[in-house]
């Protein structure tokens, strides 16, 4: 086995502009192993990256030699770091971003892929490999250990006819998948998934990666509960971090002269909340837009914003990103707007929301979650 990239500076990679922490960082043991093992096959053409979260497997393939690398993230944040990584180390031009879809697989000879948590996740971009690569494509879908479960290997051997593991390495592994079956596209139509939430009437539309599937997760559902009070004469609201769309939908479903904008960082979550105002008659006023926070929402523009935030990057709990969030609501309401939250009550958000959005207040607290309204000064 040859070793990829001989030398490549994985330690100059950096997540910028995600957020930097002493225990994160932009590449670990499976980036590295997934390099090795691939040798000297990212040369070929043909190279699909898939879920590189910094840019350390496209960009080792790049100072081998790969050009023309396909390359898809599901964040936001780790296409602008790949950009960022790759124009410092003098490798701009050696890949190009595309979706999760047939222009990205179509003819792939190898596939790098770091394995997703869900396996749902897993099952799409599989079958989506399978449909449309090359029969002799090979699959090197790699994680840490602590991270990886049997069922990953059965979710590929659904559509490839060889899976085998290969042998741990500093906490991580590799699971090489050959022979995709010919039948994989039968399942091609199962994405997006589709759900009747029976509590709210919504229609829930998901695709492999977003976050609690057609399922509504016990955060939204709680503040879905108290969302007819928010605002009730709102001209616009803004679902931020909108995950599959449920809080954007259930507010335009119950205010027809209401607009909405629905956005995320998750290429997943776009188009799931895409598909979920369309499932419930309301894509004519959810408008569904993919960006880091609410980066291209213009300031005192929105009277209302609903948020559910994230508390972890990956595996590790962060509350920076949720910071982020409060003081993009705080730029992008109106005077007099208000920013509709719900948390994890141990978290204690409330003084960060005033320093960030306005003077705030408690609606509704239950065993586990507290939802606040938080007034634009």
């Amino acid at each position: 086995m040859s070793s990829a990239a001989p030398g490549f500076p994985y330690e100059r990679l950096r997540r910028w502009p995600d957020v930097e922490a002493p225990n994160l960082f932009a590449s670990d043991a499976a980036d590295r192993l997934l390099a090795d093992l691939a040798g000297d096959a990212v040369v070929t053409p043909g190279l699909v990256v898939i879920g590189d979260a910094y840019g350390a497997l496209t960009l080792a393939a790049a100072a081998r030699g790969a050009r023309g690398i396909r390359v898809h993230q599901d964040a936001l944040t780790g296409e602008r770091a790949l950009d960022r990584n790759a124009a410092d180390l003098d490798l701009t031009g050696s890949y190009e971003h595309r979706p999760l879809d047939e222009s990205l697989l179509r003819g792939a000879r190898t596939v790098l892929l770091r394995l997703p948590r869900s396996l749902d996740a897993l099952a799409e971009i599989a079958t989506l490999i399978a449909e449309h690569a090359h029969a002799d494509v090979v699959v090197h879908a790699g994680g840490m250990l602590k991270h990886m479960t049997t069922a990953m290997n059965g979710v590929l051997a659904e559509v490839f006819g060889s899976v085998e593991a290969s042998l741990a390495r500093q906490k991580a592994r590799v699971l090489t998948a050959r022979e995709p079956h010919p039948a994989a596209a039968t399942m091609l139509d199962r994405w997006p998934e589709r759900m009747l939430d029976a509590d709210s009437g919504l229609w829930v539309c998901a695709h492999g990666a977003a976050f609690a599937g057609t399922a509504v997760d016990i955060g939204t559902r709680f503040l879905l509960g108290v969302l007819g009070e928010a605002v009730p004469d709102a001209r616009t609201a803004i679902d931020l971090g909108c995950g599959t769309g449920v809080l954007a939908a259930a507010l335009a479903v119950a205010r027809s002269a209401l607009r909405v904008v629905a956005t995320d960082q998750s290429a997943a979550a776009v188009a799931s909340a895409a598909a979920t105002a369309a499932a419930n008659g309301v894509a004519d006023r959810v408008t569904v837009v993919r960006d880091d926070g609410l980066g291209s929402q213009p300031d005192a523009s929105a009277d209302l914003v609903v948020l559910n935030p994230p508390f972890h990057i990956g595996g590790a709990v962060h509350t920076g990103i949720a910071h982020r969030l409060f003081a993009d609501a705080g730029r992008v309401l109106a005077p007099g707007g208000e920013l509709w939250t719900v948390w994890n009550s141990h978290l204690g958000y409330r003084s960060a929301l005033e320093r960030a959005v306005g003077p705030t207040r408690q609606i509704a607290r239950n065993a586990k979650f507290t939802v606040t309204v938080s007034r634009a000064r």
